[in-house]
């Protein structure tokens, strides 16, 4: 692994037997504080070392367990409890909790927003001829992939568009109907008295407004 070349790591690791039997204490505590909690989900979290038949050493590995009720298999009634465990393996130092929710965790949102540069902004088309003409491209959407990212950081959190892919702020908040009038000091948008987002509109805008001197 890239510990062997001084290099850290962090991903996911698939759970057996062995890994589950591990945790299974672990599990079964959470299931009693689940069971007396109103919490309709409950976390807890383990690191042990461990080591697999193809490893060389043994390795930290961090579980995160969740808790909640799930409806029974179909034809039946009810809910029963689940515990969702998942496991990853490490060479950074920290507690469970810290390395699984804020370093792994974010690794993957990282992920997520290659994957909206590439998809919804369509950074992987490099069809010219030039390798600089390809590079220039790559900047002009590395720039429209900031503009993004800073309208859904200014939608407030309760919105539903917070979280919303960069293709559904286009549909919903961008690609839209509108007048734009030009003045000596400023430009305004005048938006159709039926925009569904014309509430939100403004808030974003007012929120990228540059403050003044």
């Amino acid at each position: 692994m890239g510990r062997d070349h001084d290099a850290d790591y962090i991903f996911g690791l698939a759970g057996n037997a062995v890994l589950d039997a591990l945790v299974a204490e672990t599990a079964t505590n959470l299931r009693f504080h689940h069971a007396l909690s109103s919490k309709p989900k409950l976390r807890t979290y383990a690191s042990f070392m461990y080591q697999a038949g193809s490893w060389k050493r043994s390795r930290k590995v961090v579980a995160r367990l969740e808790c909640s009720l799930q409806p029974v298999a179909a034809g039946e009634t009810g809910m029963r409890q689940e515990v969702d465990i998942r496991y990853i393996v490490t060479s950074l130092k920290g507690s469970a909790q810290h390395l699984y929710d804020n370093v792994y965790c974010q690794r993957g949102q990282m992920e997520n927003l290659i994957k909206l540069h590439k998809a919804q902004l369509a950074s992987d088309r490099m069809s010219c001829h030039s390798a600089t003409a390809n590079q220039v491209r790559l900047v002009l959407h590395t720039a429209a992939f900031w503009l993004m990212h800073g309208v859904r950081a200014a939608i407030p959190r309760a919105n539903p568009l917070a979280k919303g892919e960069f293709a559904t702020i286009r549909e919903r908040l961008i690609k839209i109907g509108a007048r734009v009038i030009e003045h000596i000091a400023r430009i305004r948008v005048q938006l159709p008295t039926s925009c569904p987002e014309g509430a939100l509109f403004r808030t974003v805008a007012l929120g990228l407004l540059r403050s003044g001197p």
